[in-house]
């Protein structure tokens, strides 16, 4: 089956000028400066301390073109966040956001479907293609291929798709161990904390705000805390953030759950390596019953 969800952005940002690639180059923790033809890449926007402010996905038409496009982050959050670096930069952010609006495709037979809407192309997984009033790439949505085409909000998104709701794309993302930001990892949270960098940390490239922690931990190597999946078994999602207890003692918190279609719930917690025992349940209150269990290895 192949289906579909059409999804509101957080952030669709237009960034112009002379300077945009330069200036973007060193705000942004992945490489933006590619020799082929519409590169798309996915990374972070840090503080000076390395936390994390945002993601996103930065599409370049050109030098002085450039889309940087969230489906979580706030717009105002990333337009701050680079409005506060430019100093004497020809750069002009335009949040177009408002002005746009997404559909996640995945699931069998998508691909032969993009490349009927699409006039037979579809995107490598590093690169975007223009299509007549968008844009197509490939996302992050779970294990299986997915991929996002953002189109103006007035477009009509065509028919041929099963709709799935967002509580089904949240358990693919989940189920996966993707990291929603800035829920599962945010302003107080490092990236490495959530596995970001895997994906969205270049450790090549010139320097960026954040760079130097980032390249601290990569040499040390030693985090404090980790993001993991859970399972809780005949339990509803509980309200997130909440705190997870081992006993009296807290040792994380859940950031985000969902229901897991058969009476309980999986989710994406941070914990406290050091002081959590993985083979004991996890409870939301002090003295509550350990319902919660970890189903990765620490």
């Amino acid at each position: 089956m192949r289906w579909g969800h059409v999804f509101r952005l957080g952030t669709c940002l237009h960034v112009t000028g002379e300077d945009a690639l330069s200036f973007l180059q060193g705000q942004f923790t992945q490489e933006l400066k590619s020799s082929f033809k519409a590169p798309v890449a996915y990374g972070l926007w840090l503080n000076q301390k390395g936390k994390v402010l945002a993601d996103s996905f930065v599409l370049k038409e050109a030098d002085d073109d450039i889309w940087v496009i969230s489906f979580s982050a706030h717009a105002e959050v990333i337009r701050k966040r680079l409005e506060n670096y430019i100093i004497a930069d020809d750069v002009v952010i335009d949040d177009q956001t408002s002005q746009w609006g997404g559909l996640v495709v995945g699931g069998i037979d998508a691909a032969v479907w993009l490349v009927e809407q699409t006039a037979g192309r579809l995107p490598e997984s590093d690169r975007f293609i223009r299509t007549a009033d968008g844009f197509l790439f490939r996302g992050r949505r779970g294990a299986g291929e997915s991929w996002e085409w953002i189109l103006p909000k007035a477009t009509a998104f065509p028919g041929g798709l099963a709709t799935v709701s967002a509580e089904v794309i949240e358990r693919l993302r989940i189920t996966a161990g993707i990291p929603a930001v800035p829920i599962d990892i945010g302003a107080g949270d490092l990236p490495n904390e959530g596995g970001l960098e895997v994906d969205a940390i270049s450790y090549t490239k010139g320097c960026y705000l954040g760079q130097e922690m980032m390249a601290r931990l990569k040499s040390m190597g030693q985090l404090r805390r980790r993001l993991v999946r859970v399972r809780a078994m005949a339990a509803p999602p509980p309200s997130v953030p909440c705190a997870l207890l081992q006993g009296e003692t807290r040792v994380g918190e859940l950031r985000s759950a969902v229901a897991d279609g058969a009476g309980g719930f999986i989710g994406l917690a941070l914990v406290m390596v050091l002081r959590l025992d993985p083979s004991v349940t996890l409870a939301t209150k002090p003295g509550g019953p350990g319902v919660i269990h970890i189903i990765d290895t620490l």
